[in-house]
């Protein structure tokens, strides 16, 4: 039970490290843009490179905003998913406990029978992984 919310996590938390890496990648990108254009605009003086550079800038912020928002998403489904797949293998475990009740309560009632029926079926095993 664990073991599944722990995989699913798991898997989670590398798939919004690699959205970081690629927001991350693609921030540095955008800054290096930013810093050639900043050359550029200091070695050519004018309003509108200054304006390309301002824009650039805002893109590079908005990009690790971005970067963050779904990281945070991430987790977050992480952490939801992981509590439906604890829910799932809890509400498995009980349906478990309840047919193994109901057995045992089946064979202490028909105890002849149910040793026939036991017999047949290990009879019937017996045939086929014989065969």
């Amino acid at each position: 039970m664990a073991d599944i919310k722990d995989r699913v996590k798991g898997a989670m938390d590398t798939g919004a490290d690699k959205a970081k890496e690629a927001t991350d990648h693609a921030a540095g990108a955008a800054k290096n843009a930013v810093d050639r254009i900043g050359n550029g605009a200091q070695q050519q003086g004018g309003g509108f490179l200054d304006t390309v550079r301002d824009n650039a800038q805002a893109a590079v912020e908005g990009v690790g905003e971005f970067a963050g928002h779904a990281r945070d998403r991430i987790g977050h489904y992480a952490v939801e998913a992981g509590d439906r797949v604890q829910h799932m293998a809890e509400d498995a475990g009980h349906y478990a406990k309840d047919l193994g009740q109901e057995l045992t309560t089946l064979v202490r009632r028909y105890p002849i029978p149910a040793l026939l029926v036991g017999f047949g079926v290990g009879l019937v095993l017996g045939r086929i992984v014989r065969a």
